[in-house]
């Protein structure tokens, strides 16, 4: 099957051409005739799989008739994160190139007035963060009642970190008839039970078991060994060099490195940029234009190595990303397959190393229940094993040599009778050198046994 047979317009198939696909995934093959129908589309699929384009595509195509008015946006699509928005928002560019639609970005991070003036000259498309979109609709920056498509995408990311209350309360803004697309990775009952309060008659879409990862991906899991648990920062120092060994021995193109606290994140990036290596830092403490200006350079190659926490797991498509790194095992099963899903997209193969010790166990055994498969054990040589280091041996306590404590006393003296008490301790220490007999006391007589007794 080619996009052509899915009933997408020229105009639309000429831009897909251009960007060099021809076939669709599955679940863009299940979703878009239906999207074109005008039915509601419950999509379950892993990350990778092209979801995006799924609704994008056939979007563009509904919107190519008709006319966005002054802050009342045609259409909506909710995002857990600013970079999937802005994903989101760069798809429509190269799908829509020839089709004369207006959208606006509303994120965090940029000025809400620019956005209100964009908004103000009408919308085709309005691509937001339940957030934002929420602040500058109760400041009368917005109408939502002439929404006609919905699109909720990644709903379990939005449940995580915990949007679904506001995402709940913009769909009760909207009106009761409109076309409502909701995609989620995995489908967990939560997710179920607001896919069945959103959504009517949906078709389902499920091209892959939920939680599954893709076959593209070599999987690997690296223990680090220890002796000592409480020695945190010795772990974290194997840990890098671990990381740092496994860069090495591995043709690294460009690859994301995955913490789970913005802490590391910093601590990891300065460790590699010491040892020579082209990283830069991506978490949710940047502001939104230096966390653009970062994907811009990683996208373009100037950047190799990209530390990150997981605002980066989710959706960001990177072209040919050969490499996935999880410094620090996922907490969240989900969230493993959501990073690793970086790579091996659109059908490419890639590689992620994963490194744990023995107290991440619990949270390896999640991930492979979850994904249903076991991750390949390797072993690293003594450069990436974190070894307790054997303190150096304590120096035997020894008694100063003679000339020493000579020495050391004279330059304390501050008399001459002292100096000549200590000369001739001197010369009793080194007449016990010469293993010369001792008679008696000595040639010392002490002065109180040589007085006459009284009787």
């Amino acid at each position: 099957m080619s996009f052509a047979d899915l009933g997408l317009s020229e105009e639309v198939l000429k831009a897909v051409f251009d960007a060099g696909y021809s076939d669709p995934t599955p679940i863009q093959q299940g979703a878009i005739p239906h999207v074109l129908m005008g039915r509601d589309i419950l999509g379950c699929a892993q990350t990778g799989t092209g979801k995006t384009a799924s609704f994008t595509l056939p979007m563009i195509d509904i919107l190519a008739s008709g006319r966005a008015r002054s802050r009342m946006p045609r259409t909506l699509i909710l995002e857990p994160t600013r970079e999937l928005a802005a994903q989101v928002a760069e798809n429509f560019d190269t799908y829509g190139k020839y089709n004369k639609l207006t959208k606006a970005l509303i994120i965090g991070g940029t000025s809400m007035d620019e956005q209100t003036r964009v908004l103000d000259k009408g919308v085709d498309v309005l691509i937001a963060t339940p957030g934002r979109l929420l602040d500058l609709f109760e400041r009368g920056g917005m109408l939502l009642n002439d929404v006609k498509i919905l699109v909720i995408d990644e709903a379990d990311r939005m449940l995580d970190m915990g949007f679904m209350p506001d995402v709940e309360k913009i769909v009760s803004l909207l009106n009761k008839i409109r076309q409502t697309l909701f995609f989620s990775a995995t489908m967990p009952p939560e997710i179920k039970r607001l896919a069945d309060a959103f959504l009517i008659n949906p078709r389902e879409i499920t091209v892959a078991r939920p939680a599954t990862t893709s076959k593209n991906i070599e999987q690997h899991l690296v223990m680090i060994s220890h002796t000592n648990k409480r020695d945190i920062s010795g772990l974290q120092k194997a840990k890098r060099e671990a990381l740092r060994q496994i860069i090495c021995q591995e043709s690294v193109k460009n690859a994301l490195i995955f913490c789970n606290r913005k802490r590391d994140v910093d601590i990891v990036h300065k460790s590699l940029q010491k040892h020579g290596y082209n990283s830069a830092t991506l978490h949710g403490d940047m502001s939104q234009p230096a966390r653009m200006e970062t994907m811009t350079k990683f996208k373009a190659d100037e950047i190799a190595l990209l530390v990150c926490s997981d605002v980066a797991a989710r959706g960001l498509d990177i072209d040919d990303l050969s490499h996935v790194f999880n410094f620090d095992v996922p907490m969240h099963a989900e969230d493993y397959v959501h990073r690793i899903g970086r790579t091996g997209r659109a059908g490419k193969t890639g590689r992620s190393f994963t490194l744990a010790w023995r107290e991440d166990e619990k949270f390896l055994d999640a991930i492979e229940e979850i994904t249903g498969e076991k991750v390949r054990r390797i072993e690293l040589g003594n450069g990436g094993q974190s070894e307790t280091r054997k303190k150096p041996d304590k120096p035997r306590k020894t008694r100063p040599s003679r000339d020493k404590v000579a020495r050391d006393t004279d330059a304390r003296s501050e008399n001459g009778s002292a100096k000549a008490e200590i000369r001739s301790h001197q010369h009793d220490l080194d007449k016990q050198d010469k293993d010369e007999p001792v008679i008696g006391m000595g040639d010392h007589v002490p002065a109180f046994m040589t007085r006459a007794l009284k009787i």
